[in-house]
């Protein structure tokens, strides 16, 4: 969290697009609030109307939840240029259609130049991509922007931790994304080891570090 403006906040960009998941969005947004990150919105056309499909928040109550909202088409805005420092761009959702145009380099919309900026600046890019099944052209792409720089994060749930909610499941995959950020929102718990080996029966934690008995080793 080095890349600091001039009143010492962080700043993250957010882009959301057309594609299902507009929770991630709301609940990412509403994590880089508690952290006290400068939050930079740009949401395409489709976004706005899966927004009216999926939640429960109107346009302005979402635009609300961070600092700064620019309009998709103004691609003269702080976002699109280099010398706008920032920790980089967090996509949520993000649509196969804009991993094409990430990949292509040909940006059209504010949302895919400011991505083109943060891989051109080398900051970190992260694109939970939703989409399934996916196909060989969607393959090809991810393939090129993880080439490039970027991310390409799955919201793909994890249930050893037991989640009792869809908002849990949410919370898990938003903090994972925001975590590759170098951003703790202390709700991830991680792998219980000393669970673990007691579940198996291969030996313990003790002072913080696995001992396994010696017959474990073999297997």
């Amino acid at each position: 969290m080095s890349k600091r403006m001039g009143n010492g906040r962080p700043r993250l960009i957010i882009g959301v697009t057309g594609a299902t998941g507009i929770i991630y969005a709301e609940r990412a947004l509403r994590m880089l609030r508690e952290l006290d990150i400068e939050t930079h919105l740009v949401m395409s056309r489709a976004a706005e109307l899966t927004r009216e499909y999926e939640s429960s928040l109107s346009r302005q109550e979402l635009h609300d939840l961070a600092d700064v909202v620019h309009p998709i088409g103004d691609v003269g805005a702080s976002i699109a240029s280099g010398s706008f420092r920032t920790l980089g761009m967090l996509v949520v959702p993000c649509s196969m259609r804009t991993v094409g145009e990430i990949a292509s380099g040909v940006t059209s919309t504010l949302l895919t130049r400011a991505a083109d900026v943060v891989l051109k600046e080398r900051n970190r890019l992260v694109l939970m991509a939703r989409e399934t099944p996916l196909n060989l052209i969607h393959l090809r792409n991810m393939l090129t922007v993880t080439e490039a720089g970027a991310v390409v994060f799955p919201p793909v749930p994890a249930f050893y931790a037991k989640p009792g909610s869809i908002d849990d499941l949410v919370d898990h995959s938003v903090s994972r994304a925001l975590d590759l950020f170098g951003l703790d929102t202390e709700r991830i718990e991680g792998w219980r080891e000393a669970e673990h080996l007691a579940r198996v029966g291969l030996g313990k934690v003790k002072d913080g570090l696995p001992e396994v008995r010696a017959e474990a080793e073999t297997i």
